[in-house]
């Protein structure tokens, strides 16, 4: 398993999250296998692999868990096809759990103020950085490993742009707002150069508190925090400015085509869920709005 891992690492140039999650999703398949006593590739077979399909289902896991673990056994066993190391695939028939297509909750746009005016109330050098990540998630819509990823020069203030690096490490232009790039110069005047004293120097944009590039918990957190002291009762997390991002756009005007480009989404039936999410909000303001939307008796 080590040589798949290895490879799809090269090959296919997957984040790191992803690479972590295959490589525990095979290790329950190793495990799994011990426990019906298989030594050796040659002897899994359909039934042996539909076997784990089934002891996945009853393990509790979400949908797209098992879907991806599914997924990691049937792309290792093609592997081990291609390279000649079985003369089968006993996985290719694995029949992957359908997917919940529940609609994001985005916040409003009066929300999406609140919550980084929470951010921003606190001292230097902490609210001028926490402002500054919020600011550049909801106006880029990028994914939390992109924003993290950003070093200093990935932002072109005066180009109001920011160079992002999505899955497999494709490169985007994004379009940065003003408030985004004045929360940017702001943390980089007022906070950065005192967070970095402390670290041993680094290029990335977002800094922890010892000068060391903020990690995925350590956003989670900010943004946890900044939500509880605005007073919104639901979970929020970094995908929820994406999701607002991308919705937000749509109901101003947008082409979903260029907010599919904006996301970094390789298919617009990926982008086509946040229409889905206008439609809704356009029937309730017409429910409470339109004099004539409902009987009143």
């Amino acid at each position: 398993m080590a040589g798949y891992l290895n490879s799809i690492a090269v090959e296919r140039s997957l984040s790191e999250n992803t690479l972590v999650a295959y490589t525990r999703d095979l290790a329950r398949y190793a495990d799994y296998l011990d426990t019906v006593t298989v030594r050796d590739l040659s002897e899994i077979t359909p039934d042996i692999a539909a076997g784990f399909a089934d002891f996945v289902a009853q393990a509790g896991l979400a949908r797209s868990s098992t879907a991806r673990t599914l997924t990691a056994v049937r792309s290792f066993h093609k592997f081990c096809l291609g390279e000649g190391w079985t003369e089968g695939n006993p996985a290719r028939d694995l029949a992957l759990p359908k997917q919940d297509k529940r609609l994001p909750k985005p916040l409003t746009i009066d929300q999406v103020a609140s919550l980084i005016a929470a951010a921003s109330a606190q001292d230097p050098p902490l609210g001028p950085r926490d402002a500054a990540l919020l600011e550049v998630l909801y106006g880029t819509g990028a994914r939390i490993s992109e924003v993290l990823g950003l070093d200093i020069d990935d932002i072109d203030r005066e180009g109001r742009a920011v160079r992002l690096f999505g899955k497999g490490r494709k490169e985007r232009v994004v379009p940065l707002g003003s408030y985004a790039i004045d929360a940017v110069d702001r943390y980089l005047v007022q906070a950065r150069p005192a967070l970095a004293s402390r670290g041993r120097g680094t290029p990335r944009l977002f800094l922890n508190q010892l000068g060391r590039p903020l990690s995925r918990q350590s956003a989670w957190a900010i943004l946890q925090e900044a939500g509880d002291r605005a007073g919104l009762a639901d979970h929020i997390s970094p995908h929820t400015l994406r999701h607002s991002y991308a919705t937000h756009l749509l109901m101003g005007g947008a082409d979903v085509r260029v907010v599919q480009e904006l996301l970094g989404h390789a298919s617009v039936t990926t982008t086509q869920i946040y229409t889905a999410v206008t439609i809704e909000t356009l029937k309730e303001t017409f429910a409470t709005s339109h004099p004539r939307a409902r009987r009143r008796d």
